[in-house]
This record gives structure tokens, sequence and C-alpha cells, in this order.
């Protein structure tokens, strides 16, 4: 009886036998098939995977084999730790902020937009478990096809719908500015649901693609990778010119839809409010401003990386030299595009200062304190401010400093009993559904 290896040895001393010479397309075929026959456990179905037309870049990547070196297990185990851990912050993290701005908080536009956010940022994390059991098994994908399809087309999803909503509210806040009556009339929590879905909708639009596109295919080793082939469907005559003109357009597309045009929104939005606000002679101050920019930032850094290596993808299918770069480098920046969904939490809270005294008290104050409009955007910000500054609170229940309309509404936050002044307008940003909360001013 043949040993479990004889069939891979005997294939590679058949393909390789002159140094330095290529193997021709012919002699691929039953190199393959012997793989699959040798190769114990396997199912008789993947058998199937083998007879797939392959990229050139893809095709390499079925030669790797499995490394027994000490140094690189030790990374292999820190990584899978890494990941771990990860996955385990992400899920709390992103379920306490949904749980907190969905069930425990005044739903208002801003609260919406972070609520679709923390919802996406969860779909990320909760799909890091499979990855880092991926990883765990030693790189071999032990979950089948559809699982391999799922996440990975989760993990596009997040990438899409994260620049979306980035740059929806990048705009959010330019029409306050820019447009303030029409923001008074048409900003509402049902409108920003509504814009969320189309948003999402779109997302996954453009997540089909990669869906499709993604399959689970062995390797040499007895491996199997998760990985997308742009030849499962309709391969075509010439298999060069279908690869490079698929993975370039997968690869620009993503890098145009879900990182370019989303920053350039985001840096033209914010260009035009500090020149809008710079003409009336004002300062913004608020703190849920420099949470968007440092969720922007993170976003900026997290996925930057990843869209470079997507861009050098698609060139590796024509330029062998850059295939090694690619092969090591894109399992790195794929993981940290998915630490993104993990700092993002972080962010809503560590935006707030004085953070510890604050997350003793309540993560919904600390949430509500920085999920608050900007007091100085819109043309009615200083009535508002001296609207809020009028109010009163009952003796000892609080007490008022000067550092304006932020502390005056966490004051009247912690009294329940408290009402709002009569007469007042309510924001365009409460307009949705009614709470027993009392109605506070989110200008």
């Amino acid at each position: 009886m043949q040993e479990p290896g004889a069939a891979l040895r005997s294939c590679t001393q058949v393909r390789f036998t002159s140094p330095g010479s290529q193997p021709s397309p012919v002699s691929r075929v039953p190199c393959t098939a012997n793989l699959s026959a040798a190769s114990p456990g396997r199912n008789p179905a993947m058998a199937t995977n083998t007879t797939k037309p392959l990229c050139p870049l893809l095709e390499q990547m079925t030669q790797l084999q499995s490394h027994s070196n000490s140094s690189i297990r030790y990374i292999d185990y820190v990584s899978v730790l890494v990941h771990a851990v990860a996955s385990l912050l992400g899920l709390v993290e992103n379920g306490l902020i949904l749980f907190v701005v969905g069930c425990r908080m005044r739903q208002t536009v801003v609260t919406t937009w972070v609520l679709h956010l923390a919802l996406s940022d969860l779909l990320a994390t909760a799909s890091l478990p499979f990855f880092t059991y991926f990883l765990a098994v030693g790189h071999t994908w032990e979950l089948g096809t559809t699982l391999c399809k799922l996440h990975s087309s989760i993990f596009f999803l997040n990438m899409f719908a994260s620049g979306f909503l980035l740059s929806a509210i990048s705009l959010d806040r330019c029409l306050q500015v820019v447009r303030p009556v029409w923001a008074q009339n048409h900003r509402t929590v049902a409108a920003a649901h509504k814009v969320c879905l189309g948003l999402w909708a779109l997302a996954v639009l453009n997540t089909v693609p990669y869906f499709l596109f993604r399959d689970t295919i062995p390797r040499r080793d007895g491996r199997i990778m998760c990985y997308y082939n742009v030849l499962l469907l309709s391969p075509g005559s010439d298999r060069d010119a279908t690869c490079n003109s698929r993975q370039a357009a997968l690869a620009i597309s993503k890098f145009l839809l879900a990182f370019l045009v989303p920053l350039a929104i985001i840096a033209s939005s914010h260009a035009t409010v500090s020149v809008q606000l710079r003409h009336r002679g004002r300062r913004r101050s608020s703190r849920f401003v420099r949470l968007v920019a440092a969720v922007v930032a993170a976003f900026a850094l997290c996925w930057g990386p990843y869209h470079v290596f997507s861009l050098l993808e698609a060139r590796a299918h024509a330029n062998a030299s850059l295939r090694p770069l690619v092969m090591r480098g894109l399992p790195f920046v794929s993981s940290l595009a998915f630490i993104n969904s993990v700092i993002n939490p972080l962010l809503y809270v560590l935006t707030c200062p004085d953070v510890l005294h604050k997350l003793r008290r309540s993560l919904r104050s600390v949430l509500e304190s920085v999920l608050v409009d900007d007091s100085e955007l819109g043309s009615l910000g200083s009535s508002r401010r001296r609207r809020a500054s009028s109010a009163a609170c009952s003796p000892g229940a609080c007490r008022l400093s000067q550092r304006g309309p932020l502390r005056l509404l966490g004051c009247l936050q912690g009294e329940r009993g408290v009402s709002p002044p009569r007469g007042r307008a309510r924001s365009q940003d409460e307009r949705g559904p009614q709470s027993s909360e009392p109605m506070i001013a989110s200008s």
C-alpha cells in the first residue's frame, strides 16, 4: 500500500526534474489528480476543485508548503491569540454600543449614524472567530464553501458599509452648516434610517461579486484555501487576459467606492464646514466632530494598506516579481482591516474627557455626552444655548458650571424629574420615536 505522501513526492519529482524549467500546462493535470487521490481524509467532492482553472497568482499560492520552523509556529500562536482577543473584544464592545445607543438613549440623527456603524462593526467581529479558527488549525479552511463565501462577504460588506456611512455622516454635518433651514425641516430620525437602509443596499450590491467568486481551493500540501477565484464563472478562452481584467476591475472598484471616494467626500465636507464657520466667526468644539475625525483617521489607517495591497495583487497576475510580496503582505493587512471594527467602539468612549470617571458613573452618560450635535452648527445654535442656560435645576440636584451646554446636558440627564423649558421648538435631531426620557436639547 502506498504511503499518503508518496503520490505527492512522485508528483514533485515529475514536475521539477529539470531545474529552472517551467512545467507545461499539460503536466499539471495528472499532478493535481495524484494529489487529490493521495490526500488522506480528503472529501472526494473536493477533487472537482482541482480541475478548475486558476489565475497565475492563485496557482502559485496552491504550491506553498506548510512550515515546521519553530519561529514560524511561534508567530502562528501569537497570531491566533491576537485574533481571538480581538474577536472577543469586538463582540463585547460593539454589542454594548448597540445596546446602549439603540435601547438606552433617546434616538437622534447622530445616534442613528453610530447605531448603523456599530452594527456593521458587529457583523465584522462576529465573522472574525471563523478566521481565528482557520489560523488555529494550521491555515486551512475546514468549514466548507458556503461559510467561506459568507465569511468573506461580511468582510467586504463591512468595508463598503463603513465607507458609505462615514460619508453620510460628513455630508450630514455639512448640510447643517450650509443649509440650516433645509436641515431643520428635513433632518429627521426616520430620514436618517432610510438613508442608512439605502447605503446598506448599495453595500450589499457591491459585495455580490466577491460572494460569487469566492471558493475553496486545495493546496498541494493538503490544506484548503478560502480565496476568490475570478475564473470560477465563465473563465473565457484567454486565461491571463480574463484574470487581469477581472482582478483589476475588483481592485479598482473597491478602492474607489470603499476608500478614495468616501475620503474625498469626508475631506471636502469638513473643509466646507470649516470655511463656513470661519466666515461666521465661530469655532468647532463639538465632541462629536472630534469623534468623527478619530473614526475617519482609524478607517484610513486600517483600510489604506489593504487597498494598496489589493492594487498590487491585481498587478501581480501579470508581474511575477510582485507575487511574493502580495502573498506575504495580504494576510497582515487583512487582519489590520478587521481590527478597525474593534477600534471604533473604543473611540466612541475615549473621545469623551475624564473617561474613567464617567465610566464609573454610566456608560450611557458617556455616550450621550459624546453623541450630541454640535451646538454651534446651524442658525439656531446661539438661541438654543440661551434657552438652555435659562433652564433651572431643582435645589441640590446639580451644579452648573461655565463649560457650556454640554455640561448642562449632562446635568439635566442626571435629574429625571426636570422638564425642558416650555415653548422651545424641538430640534430637527429629536424628531422620531418618543421615549419616556425628558426631552433635552440636542443641538
